[in-house]
């Protein structure tokens, strides 16, 4: 199998968003043609509850999933559509905006909150489905031991161990760490979008071994399989393979479709009330 090489390095840049919630935002609208289809990857590791209790208060979606994880910490949500809920650490979130909903996710106070958030874009034939939740809990993310490795499958398929799946996309998001040197290869097809974020440690990656700190993010070029040696530290960080939607993007703060005249009307829509199709 043909190794893949890196093809860009990213990295996470800190900033705020919602109430005053700082974060690593690692990508966004500058490289959703390399990481299609996901559109966006924000990293959170904070031991000061200051850094994000006042949270994400209520705001609207429209066009995407939600793929919140959390390693440590807890998350309170709720919605116009009556669902309500807490995210706890080992648990895991995936919401389908579908046609329109708004949420808002408040942070609780906590010894660490330690995950991300990742977009992912939906496909023009299911933008305006009815929006779901999917609670994924500890029990439904299986892991695997083996060669220095722990993985844990966090969404998708790792080899022959089969974890939470998507309905629209079918992403792989797996939870990487490897023991000090260690080398972790895996095959992913050549025609899916992979790139990996380092929650933490340092490693080497693809075909020009090149040494990656935490915080940062590696997009990977044409191949199919991927070779990582953890650094003299250990290295963990969380990988994400899909396959590209290769569709017109019309992009605009939490609502994302494929024209500018259906991102127009969103937002009309939202000034006229009538943004919520469900509920």
């Amino acid at each position: 199998m043909k190794p893949r090489p890196v093809k860009r390095i990213v990295e996470g840049m800190r900033t705020s968003d919602g109430a005053g919630v700082c974060l690593y935002r690692v990508f966004a609208h500058e490289t959703v043609k390399e990481t299609d289809p996901f559109l966006l990857l924000d990293t959170f590791d904070s031991t000061n509850p200051a850094d994000y209790i006042k949270g994400f208060p209520l705001h609207p979606h429209r066009g995407i999933e939600t793929f919140t994880y959390l390693i440590s910490g807890e998350i309170d949500h709720k919605d116009t559509l009556g669902n309500a809920g807490r995210i706890l650490g080992g648990q895991a979130q995936w919401m389908n905006s579908g046609g329109g909903i708004r949420h808002e996710e408040m942070p609780v106070a906590s010894e660490r909150l330690f995950g991300f958030q990742l977009w992912i874009n939906l496909p023009k034939a299911h933008k305006m489905t009815d929006p779901t939740y999917h609670d994924i809990h500890e029990k439904d993310m299986p892991v695997v031991e083996e060669n220095g490795s722990t993985v844990r499958v966090v969404a998708g398929r790792y080899k022959n161990v089969v974890g939470p799946q998507g309905q629209f996309v079918q992403p792989t998001v797996l939870d990487v760490t490897l023991k000090p040197e260690a080398v972790f290869s895996l095959s992913v097809p050549e025609s899916e979008t992979l790139f990996v974020y380092l929650m933490e440690g340092s490693g080497e990656f693809g075909t020009q071994s090149q040494t990656v700190e935490q915080r940062t993010a590696v997009v990977f070029g044409d191949g199919e399989l991927l070779n990582v040696k953890a650094g003299p530290g250990g290295v963990r960080f969380a990988l994400f393979a899909g396959k590209p939607l290769h569709e017109p993007i019309a992009w605009g703060g939490p609502i994302v479709m494929n024209t500018e005249e259906e991102l127009e009307t969103a937002f009309r829509e939202l000034r006229n009330g009538t943004f919520i199709k469900n509920g």
